[in-house]
């Protein structure tokens, strides 16, 4: 910055250190105009008005004295904050521009015009204000955006706006909380060319999921039309979540997630500019926003940004309708993930929960019981109830009063980087966001169970349910040579464990994701025709529309589920177990009836190795196949191990792996390891001659146990007896631990013994078991039990 005390600045001449000249966001934009845009950051032009044309513009008009008083009066009680906020905004409202401020931001619009090569160019007007966006304090929201400005005289009139919304309610409010001083800020007007996003698409980005704190993720809202929507929570949005640390290898394609969002209305200019809402077309709300090429972009860009500032970031971006070109409009830094305590890990469990009466988005991973409170308008706030859930179709900056009173937050409306979820989890609320018909279901007076607890499903059920709290300090575990692995079946929940000192993921359950990400039976996809129940054809069809083949829907789904699985720990070893549904539980799939045949005992029936080389499900392994072949190689995720789950012969085995190789999954090459579930005692009988054609063994006990003792793990009459200690099935385990170690091969285990008792624990460190693989929640405990054994 030069010298002196200028009243507007061009974008180009700001840097990030100019906030107390022109607030965070102007300070933002002027930083990547002058440093990002050689990296390919898109920038709009623009200019700011300064904190001295503010402070010149309060004492032309002989504000200052006058704003203390009623700050004076707010502070001593005797007037309300409504009544204050009010008086203060017609007070500047009212004022005159001195000449000289007018003339600069005229002067420097008509520059801007000039530049664009058309007059009085269409602009976006925003608020700055100089103690917000700062690493420690920023609400989302607290002043006003003005969009498709146009003239001169309705540019100063925009700005005379924004001085006077820096005294909103919620403003106000949120500088009492933040403990700033009302008077030490003061507020600079963003002026940027606008991009035609009415036509085109926009949306928020953040540089690390907003819900784990997970680093390696960037975050992508997006939504047709102007980008307010999506800011509000107005719209529910496309979301996609991207790898970062492949983002540099251009061959790869590491999209964790895209999921569809309704965007029932779009934002668009007025025959006269002023923006207003129109329901999108059918096709709109059918397809993403977004390409892919497009998601990588911005995700490219979002580490961009990050890596310059050198903390995680918030973002807006527009893609320009006519030119197709992607701008970030806004950057800052974010600001409550990054400030988490990463050296401890809070978890909720639920128990005794009642009936499921909405779902949606979950924001944090608290859960709270409380009563509801249904607040319809903000015009109904003072209705609010202290310590309630607040539930309403949307939220915007005038509710953060309330906001910070509520024990949990739910929404009709809204993605993960809406209003309503920025605001909760700076105040560390549990909230439930894009419910679509909350207010609907729920009523005033209800009690009810918040739960954001079960990874990215947000659910509200009925009655006050029991909720246990624990926390572990995860710097104070101790270091021991076994290592020590989660079980994982829900890719939803898998960014969240990233804190723990894990050594990979020992049992990742494809079937679990099949079950609950891609919910149709394979076959019924590969032969759609011969799926007899139109219910299920109904549904089949609205889940792969969009897709080229329905076959694709399958492994589009699979593999960008065990992503989430595979990215959280990676480089560490992520053992995916192929699908190992019984007949009945196939039969459950959409479509599965017509594929399936009636056992009579499922369990030890028609299931794992011997279904893959069948004629009857060949084709579908297939597709099981590709998506893990997609998942280590176009994905980028080469840490996936393959396991193949109740293998009864060696020649079984050698079956498996021809039918593998033949989709794409060759042993050894491009690194693939593949593993065996030993579950059959003949695995253990066998062992030298599996130890041959597997890279490694997992135990897995429950089967074990079962089909060693005789008995159905899950006969009441026979509980008693089903004992993981029991000495034949401690021989399995200690036999196939050193046949396979004579063979140079691992041997994990991945049951929850270890975790219940320390001394099972014990012994399997005695067998000298390689890794032990347990539930999230069993982690800590587990380490412990392990570290006691070690030391015995």
């Amino acid at each position: 910055m030069a010298e002196g005390k200028p009243l507007v600045v061009n974008f180009a001449q700001l840097r990030r250190g100019d906030v107390d000249i022109v607030g965070g966001k102007n300070a933002s934009l002027g930083e990547m105009i002058q440093t990002l845009g050689a990296k390919g950051i898109l920038v709009p032009p623009g200019f700011a008005t300064t904190a001295d044309a503010f402070r010149a513009y309060l004492t032309a008009n002989d504000l200052d004295a006058r704003i203390a008083v009623a700050l004076d009066a707010l502070a001593s009680g005797k007037a309300t904050l409504q009544k204050t906020g009010q008086q203060l905004r017609d007070m500047i409202l009212h004022g005159a521009w001195p000449e000289e401020t007018a003339t600069q931001i005229v002067d420097a619009y008509r520059a801007l015009s000039d530049s664009a090569g058309e007059p009085d160019i269409p602009v976006a007007v925003r608020s700055s204000a100089t103690a917000e966006d700062l690493p420690d304090a920023s609400f989302a929201g607290q002043q006003e955006t003005f969009l498709n400005v146009t003239g001169a005289a309705a540019l100063l009139e925009a700005c005379r706006k924004c001085y006077a919304s820096l005294f909103t309610d919620r403003a106000i409010s949120y500088r009492q909380i933040q403990g700033f001083s009302h008077t030490q800020v003061a507020l600079s007007v963003g002026v940027q060319q606008m991009v035609r996003a009415d036509t085109g698409g926009s949306g928020v980005m953040f540089s690390i999921d907003t819900e784990s704190g997970f680093p390696d993720a960037v975050l992508i809202n997006a939504a047709w039309g102007l980008g307010e929507n999506v800011v509000q929570g107005a719209v529910d949005p496309d979301e996609y979540e991207v790898y970062k640390p492949f983002l540099d290898d251009e061959t790869k394609v590491p999209i964790l997630e895209k999921t569809l969002g309704a965007k029932e209305i779009k934002m668009i200019h007025d025959r006269d500019g002023t923006p207003r809402n129109v329901p999108t077309s059918k096709a709109e709300r059918g397809r993403f926003v977004l390409s892919d090429p497009e998601i990588l972009t911005l995700a490219r860009q979002a580490k961009i940004i990050e890596e310059h500032y050198g903390c995680p970031m918030d973002m807006e971006w527009a893609r320009d309708g006519k030119t197709g070109t992607l701008y970030i409009v806004q950057a800052r830094p974010e600001t409550v993930q990054s400030r988490a305590d990463v050296g401890s890990l809070k978890s909720y469990t639920v128990a005794d929960a009642g009936e499921t009466l909405v779902t949606g988005l979950s924001v944090g991973n608290a859960a709270v019981n409380g009563r509801v409170c249904m607040i319809e308008s903000a015009a109904d706030i003072a209705n609010f109830v202290d310590g309630s859930v607040l539930v309403t179709s949307t939220t915007d900056p005038d509710w953060v009063p309330i906001m910070k009173r509520a024990a949990a937050i739910v929404t009709d409306h809204g993605g993960r980087t809406s209003h309503a979820a920025i605001v909760s989890r700076e105040l560390g609320l549990p909230a439930v966001v894009g419910c679509g018909d909350a207010t609907h279901l729920l009523h005033d007076g209800q009690d009810v169970t918040v739960s954001c607890a079960g990874g990215q499903e947000g659910v509200v059920t009925a009655g006050l349910s029991k909720i246990t709290v624990t926390e572990e300090t995860l710097d104070a575990l101790p270091d021991i040579k076994t290592k020590v692995m989660l079980n994982l079946a829900n890719p939803a929940a898998a960014l969240r464990w990233w804190r723990l000192p894990v050594d990979g993921v020992g049992l990742a359950r494809m079937e679990f994701v099949i079950n609950s990400a891609v919910k149709v039976h394979p076959m019924a996809l590969l032969a759609f025709d011969a799926v007899k129940d139109t219910e299920a054809r109904d549904k089949i069809d609205a889940l792969t529309k969009g897709y080229d083949s329905k076959p694709a829907y399958f492994v589009d789904q699979l593999s960008r589920g065990l992503s989430r699985i595979a990215a959280f720990c990676y480089p560490k070893p992520v053992i995916v177990r192929m699908s190992d549904f019984k007949t009945n539980e196939y039969a459950d799939l959409l479509g599965g009836r017509d594929f399936e045949p009636h056992e009579e005992n499922p369990m030890i029936g028609f299931r794992g190795a011997s279904r893959y080389y069948s004629d009857h499900y060949r084709a579908g392994f297939a597709l099981e196949c590709q998506a893990i072949a997609r998942l280590r190689g176009q994905m980028g995720f080469e840490n996936v191990i393959v396991m193949i789950p109740f293998c009864r012969t060696p020649q079984e085995a050698d079956n498996v792996l021809a039918v593998m190789q033949d989709n794409g999954l060759e042993r050894g090459k491009d690194g693939l390891q593949v593993y065996v579930m030993c579950e059959i005692p003949a695995n253990v009988v066998r062992a030298a001659e599996f130890a041959e054609r597997f890279d490694g063994f997992s135990i897995g006990s429950n089967d074990l146990t079962q089909l060693t003792l005789g008995i159905d793990r899950d006969s009441d009459a026979l509980a008693n007896l089903f004992r993981e200690d029991d000495p034949a099935v401690l021989w399995m385990i200690e036999t196939v631990i050193r046949e396979a170690h004579k063979a140079g091969k691992k041997v994990g285990f991945c049951g929850q013994a270890p975790s219940n008792d320390p001394a099972y624990a014990q012994r399997l460190v005695g067998f000298g078991i390689d890794s032990i693989s347990v539930t999230p929640d069993s982690f800590v405990q587990v380490l412990r039990n392990v570290a006691e054994a070690e030391r015995s």
